[in-house]
């Protein structure tokens, strides 16, 4: 695993991190409550086999969520050794990046967007209408360092919102959700612009984002950011429950 990409494994941790961690073996388990899939998935620290996995499964079991485990760079082994327990391969995300100062040069148009901590009742509106419930936005809460949430609007009418928080330099973009009325109008694009007005406020380099591969608009709008793909994860997951 190159130092770029376990740096933005990092970012992911600390901008969206679960509600508890604890080692097991050669495991980190996490505890998601709700949080989502990277906050419920185990990670494997060490080397492992298949005489390890019975020890993942009881542990997440034991904290009511399916056995699931987050594949990243240079777990092959790890990955095929699930396929072949017949765990279900699930939503491959790629790991977007960029630098933030490109995106700062031209002043974001006036009264469009703004940077609220906590966030607003017609944010938590909007992200229940998007399905990102309770156990996001406590995930949103218990971020130790900076963060803020981003709210933009068309004219007088709310039109979308983001969840922004900073490590190591990087802010990562989460939980962006655009009512479908308000869609194609580029209000992702300046949610994002915002985004990276608030990181270099706050010291700065970058702008992250995560998307599944199946998200055919956030695969559009990134590159258009000036940002690439540096890496990628995905899932397996017990076929007992292969929902997000």
């Amino acid at each position: 695993m190159t130092s770029e990409l376990h740096r933005l494994y990092a970012v992911c941790e600390a901008t969206w991190p679960p509600a508890a961690t604890h080692r097991a073996g050669p495991w980190t388990i996490r505890e998601g409550r709700g949080g989502g899939q990277r906050v419920s998935a185990a990670t494997a620290e060490d080397p492992v086999t298949e005489a390890n996995l019975p020890l993942a499964e009881t542990e997440m079991r034991a904290l009511g969520q399916t056995p699931q485990f987050m594949i990243r760079a240079g777990e092959e082994a790890l990955d095929a050794l699930l396929a072949r327990r017949g765990y279900a391969l699930v939503d491959p995300v790629d790991m977007w990046l960029g630098p933030a100062a490109p995106l700062t040069e031209t002043p974001l148009p006036r009264a469009c967007t703004f940077t609220v901590w906590e966030p607003l009742a017609i944010q938590i509106d909007l992200w229940a209408d998007g399905g990102i419930g309770p156990g996001r936005i406590a995930v949103m809460e218990r971020v130790a360092g900076p963060k803020t949430s981003i709210i933009a609007r068309d004219d007088h009418t709310p039109a979308g919102t983001a969840f922004v928080a900073l490590h190591d330099r990087i802010a990562m973009i989460h939980a962006l959700e655009v009512p479908a009325p308000c869609r194609r109008k580029g209000m992702a694009r300046l949610i994002c612009r915002q985004a990276a007005f608030w990181a270099v406020a706050q010291g700065g380099t970058h702008v992250a984002a995560l998307c599944t591969r199946a998200n055919a608009a956030a695969g559009a709008l990134y590159p258009s950011l000036g940002m690439g793909v540096v890496g990628q994860y995905h899932y397996r997951k017990a076929k007992d429950d292969t929902r997000g």
